[in-house]
């Protein structure tokens, strides 16, 4: 059996472990809605560390790793995520979020026209949830908006 799996799921749990306990760090003021801001990073972090459990109780005798092309398209994936959270503040939710979009829709093998206009269409639908609806702050950068 290969410990990659192990590997992978006590670093999930970690994460989660940690991401939890950075969330219930942050301070609230005195009048604040019933949820918080401590709430959804709890989730998420709560979620990572539960799925890190399952390969680390239940791993695969015999992972299959990708090679070649493939291990090259996730490694792009990651640098476009990696690049995403450096342009998010200078550029802006909206900004950045239809760039990494575009991109990563585009190497799932939508055309570029398509990955463009869904990427505009997640990214303004997700700052109005996210600022209209949930009433949360996010970057503005160059639009302001």
């Amino acid at each position: 059996m290969r410990w990659s799996d192990r590997i992978f799921g006590l670093a999930a749990l970690a994460l989660g472990v940690a991401y939890v306990l950075g969330a219930r760090a942050i301070e609230t003021p005195f009048a604040v809605d019933p949820l918080g801001p401590r709430t959804f990073p709890v989730i998420v972090g709560t979620t990572l560390a539960l799925t890190g459990l399952w390969p680390l109780l239940v791993p695969d005798p015999e992972p299959d790793w990708p090679r070649g092309r493939a291990l090259a398209e996730l490694a792009g994936a990651v640098a476009i995520l990696l690049a995403y959270t450096v342009l998010l503040e200078p550029l802006g939710f909206v900004p950045a979020t239809v760039l990494a979009a575009a991109l990563l829709a585009w190497r799932l093998g939508g055309s570029l026209p398509e990955s463009a206009l869904f990427a505009l269409l997640c990214a303004v639908g997700l700052r109005l949830v996210f600022v209209d609806v949930l009433e949360l702050s996010l970057p503005r950068g160059l639009l302001g908006w």
